[in-house]
């Protein structure tokens, strides 16, 4: 049996030689060299066209990239009865919590208006603010946020969190559920994105939303594109609702060239780099469930498909 990679923004040679070095032996199949699909029972991918998965007769597990897995679920064909495995990864917290920190960081120092004012030669002295006199509240409090949020209240930020369930992390005021929502918008001078796009979490910061938000707050997007009304969101930034906006994912990915963000004077674009999968750090916990799918034995990390991850 084999297993097959797909990927349009990894290299793949890369990551199919990653895991030759400690599974030698393994067939591995990299798109589009596929050969027969009944001898794929494995595949590793990211963002799969629709019907892809559904090709291979013998598919027994999939498993993502990395943390997210709405590009593989977007599939309405993909077979539900195979399991789903996703990233949960140091690296991949470390690096999105270097993501949220540096950009909390230019909004809270003011760097925006400070490269302004170079690019027009004026020596202005800007008024600071002390980190506990700034609330941040990071929406999805998993492994990515909790690790986020640490890093921010070491800084001495006030930190609030918002997820599905309850979580307890030290030194965080959490809210949960949609009841609590609008509680926890109340507080975020910066609101931070990094939940998983599910139908519920799908265009949740909308006019709605933001408008619950104290004025002059500032938006970080590092979670899905689908997480945001870029209407509404562009709407805000116009009428001067909020400061301003880090995006590092968009509804439509590349980004178009004629899209208004990539001129927008309070809107920093990020090419959906915040947290990147490397292969030496990700590739043992994939060869785990692979020697783990040999064995029997239950996958780790296995993503409820019913809620989405």
């Amino acid at each position: 049996m084999a297993l097959l990679i797909y990927t349009l923004i990894h290299d793949a040679d890369e990551w199919a030689e990653t895991l030759a070095a400690q599974l030698p032996g393994l067939d591995i199949r990299v798109y589009p060299n596929i050969g027969d699909p009944g001898d794929i029972d494995m595949a590793l991918v990211w963002k799969p066209p629709v019907g892809f998965l559904a090709g291979f007769p013998n598919l027994k597990f999939v498993h993502s990239f990395g943390a997210g897995v709405d590009g593989i679920l977007a599939d309405p064909k993909y077979p539900r009865h195979v399991p789903m495995a996703r990233v949960v990864d140091a690296g991949l917290a470390n690096g999105m919590a270097e993501y949220v920190v540096l950009h909390v960081l230019r909004f809270h120092r003011q760097v925006q208006a400070m490269q302004f004012n170079q690019r027009n030669k004026t020596w202005k002295w800007l008024p600071p603010v002390d980190a506990s006199e700034r609330t941040i509240g990071i929406m999805g409090m998993g492994a990515l946020g909790a690790v986020a949020a640490k890093r921010l209240t070491d800084f001495g930020f006030q930190v609030v969190g918002w997820s599905r369930r309850l979580k307890a992390i030290d030194g965080v005021a959490s809210f949960h559920g949609e009841d609590q929502l609008e509680g926890f918008l109340r507080h975020c001078n910066v609101l931070v994105c990094l939940l998983p796009l599910t139908p519920e979490t799908t265009g949740i910061i909308s006019r709605r939303t933001m408008s619950l938000l104290p004025r002059g707050a500032y938006i970080i997007n590092a979670g899905r594109g689908g997480h945001v009304v870029e209407a509404d969101l562009l709407h805000a930034l116009d009428n001067d609702y909020l400061s301003g906006a880090t995006l590092d994912v968009f509804a439509e990915e590349p980004l178009p060239e004629d899209h208004p963000f990539w001129t927008h004077p309070k809107v920093t674009v990020t090419p959906h780099n915040a947290a990147d999968s490397i292969p030496s750090l990700v590739v043992p916990q994939i060869v785990e469930n692979i020697c783990r799918h040999r064995e029997g034995k239950p996958l780790l990390r296995v993503v409820d498909l019913t809620v989405g991850y």
